[in-house]
């Protein structure tokens, strides 16, 4: 079994022309749910301007 070295690690990626807010806010079916075919996504967004 070959170990993988620090800079081996693959880094995440998401696919070309994924509309990435909509595609990230969609939930999982109950179906990925159970096989545990999805991903804890969150979405951190900063507001220059906020309103007081």
């Amino acid at each position: 079994m070959e170990r993988k070295r620090k800079h081996d690690v693959e880094e995440p990626t998401i696919a070309s022309g994924m509309d990435n807010d909509e595609e990230l806010s969609q939930s999982a079916t109950p179906e990925e749910v159970k096989k545990g075919d999805y991903t804890k996504v969150v979405s951190l967004r900063y507001d220059e301007n906020p309103r007081l």
